[in-house]
């Protein structure tokens, strides 16, 4: 029985790959699990050689050990189906051309993301508060669109240096990209983030010949908590230079999210609304609604691309369900990618599966988008 335990292990890490992770640490290790699966391909295919060929492995041993390997398997083997139709899925949506490179290979799962440099720029004094973003100049020469990335973490945490690599790799399509830094809980509450997104527009916009930006063409992309605020800024500023949205896994419906929590073994999610919001959602309904970026969806709302993993067990897939709806509902251009494997945060990894078909979906719309 003990010669199995690695194997049984094994098993019980790879049902992370099909099932939502029910603790904070297993979400994390889900991340890893469906991200890097490579990794733990290999780990399964060394532990099952020398199992056979040193433990001799009972029969019912070597199926779960099987068993495990196609479930690591899966996240490589659902990419690869999404990646057969994704292409003509955008096209049908927003029109325009396809990038250069393909949705998902699995063997670019291997190669290494370069990560470039940025300059720190101060956009805005809030008090005794210096605001600044991180400004990733354009591979391309001229004056060229702006990617205004904007960070997760529960509104409290996080900050412009969260995962640079998506900035390097738009600003090698020929995109400024300036990763934004803003109030955060809980010192400052809702609309706070928004206001400093506006002004950090508006910083943007004035300085563009020095910086080189095409001021009529802006993009906002936030994850997490940054999805809700780009999400509600696209639709709340009526700012012509937005040209698009581009949410992974935020919070699009403040007051139905605050209504069914999470597994607080992962994350108090009530809390961290409370937090942001100022109180429970019947001592403060109005910032439940006014903080919710489904409620102000209208036809001239800017196209919107929505990012979102089915095993997300901080932030439903629900609340990218609902605004897709919505968004239809108003004649709005939007596309929902939805991969069945990814977790909250599976982006960490670029060139994991997830990282791979997000990367191509994201330079398709602004691609399609901008003027």
């Amino acid at each position: 029985m003990l010669k199995s335990i690695p194997v049984i292990i094994l098993f019980l890490i790879s049902l992370l790959s099909v099932f939502p992770a029910p603790t904070y640490h297993t979400w994390l290790l889900a991340v890893g699990v469906t991200e890097y699966p490579w990794v733990f391909i290999i780990v399964t295919v060394i532990v099952l050689i020398l199992g056979l060929a040193f433990f001799n492995y009972p029969l019912l041993t070597t199926i779960i050990g099987i068993c495990s390997l196609t479930l690591f398997l899966s996240p490589i083997i659902r990419a690869t189906m999404i990646a057969s139709t994704m292409e003509s899925e955008l096209r049908s949506t927003f029109g325009g051309k396809a990038p250069s490179f393909k949705p998902f290979s699995a063997f670019s799962m291997l190669k290494a993301v370069d990560i470039s440099d940025y300059k720190p720029i101060e956009y805005k004094k809030a008090g005794s508060k210096i605001l600044t973003f991180d400004f990733y100049k354009s591979k391309l020469a001229g004056k060229r669109p702006c990617v205004l990335v904007i960070h997760g973490g529960s509104w409290s945490s996080g900050d412009s240096k969260q995962l640079p690599e998506l900035n390097s790799a738009l600003t090698e399509q020929g995109y400024h990209v300036a990763a934004l830094n803003y109030r955060k809980v809980p010192e400052y509450k809702h609309p706070a983030p928004v206001e400093d997104v506006k002004d950090a527009i508006e910083f943007l916009n004035g300085n563009s010949n020095e910086l080189q930006i095409d001021s009529e063409n802006f993009i906002l992309l936030g994850r997490s908590a940054g999805g809700q605020i780009a999400l509600l800024a696209a639709y709340t500023l009526s700012d012509l230079k937005i040209k698009g949205v581009i949410d992974f896994y935020g919070p699009a419906d403040m007051v139905w999210g605050y209504s069914i929590p999470s597994n607080p073994l992962v994350m108090d999610s009530r809390g961290v609304m409370e937090n942001y919001l100022g109180g429970t959602y019947k001592e403060v309904a109005k910032n439940y609604e006014s903080s919710s970026p489904i409620y102000f969806v209208g036809k001239k709302s800017p196209p919107t691309l929505m990012i979102h993993g089915d095993n997300d067990v901080l932030v439903s897939p629900k609340h990218s369900l609902k605004l897709r709806d919505k968004l239809q509902q108003n004649g709005v251009k939007n596309y929902l990618l939805q991969l069945p494997w990814a977790v909250h945060g599976f982006d960490y990894n670029l060139k994991g599966p997830g990282g791979q078909l997000s990367t191509y979906a994201v330079t398709y719309f602004i691609k399609t988008v901008i003027n």
